[in-house]
């Protein structure tokens, strides 16, 4: 119930090399990309890493800090296949599980509810089991007998997501019209650090949109971090869009060059 303020250094600085880290958002939209430059700062690195990808992914990738990549797709939305991902992919400098969306969301499910697997539809008949090697099937225990893909829980060590408020004590608000599945990378992992355009009371939580915008609630938040403009340059409806300027110089910019500049403090 305390406070549970910190910087994004500070939050990264519980991160561990090793481990399996959650990145929230979808694509180039609600990035936590003020946390995501905190851990390309640090020396944090062999990372498995979970997440919708975007330039999370490409950065982390370019600097060489993933060992791992479990995603359903890595794109830039407005630039649809992330470069940076790509050059790093095409030279095999990490491992990929790729799987369809709904795989990957039910493996948030079963991660959030402690579960080892669930069975989904998702997937039968179709490549992403030859990919995958290592995906297994079950068989409906029920009259049915129907035959599923047992998609593992996807556990994860850490999350790191960001939304538009959030109080003190780790309770998150999403105001924008998606929230994709901040709330199921938290559920799903040991520790998660929340990134937010405006740290509030938490009486202000409610008083301009409805119950239903506190995704995150405070039991499965371990640190808040305000960060406004935290984001950038990926969209955070409805407090800012994207910024293809910058996105554009990102994905045309060699990224020892662009880091130089991007990972400055306070740039």
């Amino acid at each position: 119930m305390g406070d549970k303020t910190m910087t994004a250094d500070e939050a990264v600085a519980r991160l561990r090399s090793g481990m399996t880290l959650g990145i929230g958002g979808w694509g180039s939209r609600r990035k936590p990309m003020a946390l995501v430059r905190a851990l390309l700062r640090s020396d944090v690195t062999d990372l498995t890493i979970v997440s919708y990808g975007g330039p999370d992914v490409g950065m982390l990738a370019a600097a060489g800090r993933i060992r791992k990549l479990v995603a359903a797709f890595v794109t830039l939305d407005s630039i649809p296949l992330e470069p940076h991902y790509r050059a790093a992919r095409e030279r095999g400098a990490f491992e990929l599980m790729e799987i369809d969306e709904a795989m990957f969301m039910w493996g948030l499910h079963a991660a959030a509810n402690r579960l080892p697997f669930l069975p989904v539809r998702a997937g039968v008949g179709s490549d992403v089991m030859r990919v995958n090697p290592g995906l297994r099937t079950v068989t409906s225990p029920y009259d049915d007998g129907e035959t599923f893909v047992a998609v593992p829980a996807l556990r994860l060590d850490a999350a790191l997501v960001h939304v538009n408020r959030a109080d003190r004590l780790g309770n998150g608000q999403c105001l924008g019209p998606d929230p994709y599945f901040d709330d199921l990378f938290c559920e799903a992992a040991d520790t998660a650090y929340v990134s937010c355009e405006r740290v509030v009371d938490t009486a202000e939580l409610t008083k301009a949109a409805p119950p239903q915008s506190l995704l995150l609630k405070r039991h499965v938040v371990t640190g808040v971090v305000e960060a406004p403009n935290g984001a950038h340059f990926t969209s955070c409806a409805p407090d800012y869009g994207r910024d293809e300027a910058w996105q554009k110089a990102y994905a045309s910019t060699p990224w020892p060059e662009f880091a130089a500049g991007y990972l400055k403090e306070g740039s």
